[in-house]
């Protein structure tokens, strides 16, 4: 590399240059590139960049759509015709996919950068192709789109990642070798997991430190004095996949021998909810659970089916007791059980408005989250409880909830909901099986 050459070496060949290779040098990224920024070799579908923040992930997903869109000239047709561009949102991809000091813009030179249509929301190169920008805030809004080639953006963060990146598999679809390339920081993400371990990916990796001579003066030195050795500095700055927190109370192992697609008939099934006490964007999801147990036999012989995970997000008290007794309905649950300690009588009366009929049950928490749910995780450490398919939001929650408390961003609103469910249905009525009955005397 001529980077690592003497400064005499590095004069010679710059001296060995025409005017016209000087000024197409700094565009020429596979000369300029680290290692974890060029596409593997090989037949696959599908190219993950981990990488800490600052490592040059998005330069490489901007050079990688270069690479698949231009000719040898500028009018000449590439390998891709049409692209998708996919961030959360719409926002993010435009001033950090399109626009940022790394995006396609910066990148591309005078006579192959491609124009942007505001209207459209698109780029369109001199050669015709084009790359729509799509946010996947709305997974159901990416139906009908087809593409070519496909650059997803900060993957592990979005929050509907599973639906989203199912429907843009649907859409990648055109021509004769259809590839995604995907810039991530590695969060804990079911979907991203279920991605990396898929035959048709591959993967690159680089701790923030492999672009140190690209990031500002001191930003390396600072971060690392106050993350480096956390389990947020590995994620953030290493680039690691963190599987579960440190301490979890579940891992991620323990959780894939649970999954089955077995379910019994069940003696009670339950609907858990743990209430949200606002309803925008930004606050909690509400918490919602079914879950179901065959109770035959003394308490050690007990065994819960976790059913669906129907937590709702954004929804306002109304429109999630709605789906808790729609919920209670379509599992023909016998009982709907609710954390009053915010919500009080507000639960309950909630329920009663769109159902007086729902069998009803209270719950008030007189200790922490934790304290909650590690005799829950003992319960599945003796292997009595199994989970359906398609719990991994669920199942990311749990391997993030320690003993000290719950190592994720916002409440654990879904553990919250199944450590009441399990209490529900495993704890509380072995406690009352167990408990001495009274002699009455005449």
């Amino acid at each position: 590399m001529i980077a690592s050459a003497t400064p005499e070496q590095q004069a010679t060949f710059l001296d060995s240059l025409t005017t016209t290779e000087l000024l197409a040098l700094p565009h020429l990224f596979d000369f300029w590139a680290m290692p974890h920024q060029l596409p593997p070799e090989g037949d696959w579908r599908a190219w993950v960049i981990l990488g800490g923040r600052g490592a040059g992930k998005t330069r490489a997903g901007a050079e990688w759509v270069r690479a698949m869109v231009e000719g040898p000239k500028a009018t000449d047709p590439g390998r891709a015709k049409r692209v998708g561009l996919v961030a959360e949102t719409v926002d993010q991809g435009r001033e950090v996919m399109v626009f940022g000091e790394s995006g396609i813009m910066a990148c591309s030179p005078k006579d192959r950068r491609p124009d942007w249509v505001a209207g459209r929301k698109c780029l369109v190169w001199p050669n015709g192709a084009t790359a729509h920008l799509l946010s996947a805030h709305d997974p159901e809004a990416l139906r009908g789109w087809q593409f070519d080639a496909l650059w997803a953006d900060e993957l592990a963060k979005w929050k509907r990642a599973g639906d989203a990146w199912d429907m843009l598999q649907f859409g990648l679809r055109l021509g004769s070798d259809p590839r995604a390339c995907v810039t991530t920081t590695p969060r804990n993400s079911s979907t991203l997991r279920r991605l990396l371990t898929s035959p048709s990916t591959v993967t690159t990796h680089a701790p923030t430190e492999a672009n140190a001579a690209n990031l500002a003066a001191g930003f390396l030195e600072e971060v690392q004095r106050r993350y480096a050795g956390t389990r947020l500095g590995r994620q953030e700055l290493d680039g690691v996949l963190m599987a579960e927190a440190e301490g979890a109370l579940w891992s991620l192992e323990q959780l894939a021998g649970l999954v089955t697609e077995n379910v019994p008939d069940l003696d009670r099934i339950v609907v858990s909810v743990d209430p949200a006490v606002t309803a925008n964007d930004s606050s909690d999801a509400c918490g919602i659970i079914v879950a179901g147990a065959v109770t035959k036999g003394p308490p050690k012989d007990w065994r819960a089916w976790i059913l669906a995970d129907l937590t709702a997000k954004g929804a306002s008290p109304l429109e999630w007791a709605e789906a808790a007794v729609a919920a209670y309905h379509r599992f023909g649950a016998t009982r709907l059980v609710a954390e009053v300690n915010q919500g009080g009588a507000l639960v309950e009366t909630l329920v009663r408005q769109v159902d007086p009929m729902v069998s009803y049950r209270p719950l008030r928490a007189s200790r922490g989250k934790s304290a909650r749910a590690e005799p829950v995780s003992a319960i599945y450490e003796q292997g009595r409880v199994s989970h359906v398919r398609g719990l991994g939001e669920l199942e990311d929650q749990m391997c993030q909830m320690t003993l000290k408390g719950f190592d994720g961003s916002g409440s654990p609103d879904r553990v919250d909901a199944l450590v009441w469910a399990i209490h529900e249905l495993l704890i509380r009525p072995a406690d009352t099986w167990r408990r001495p009955r009274m002699r009455v005397l005449d």
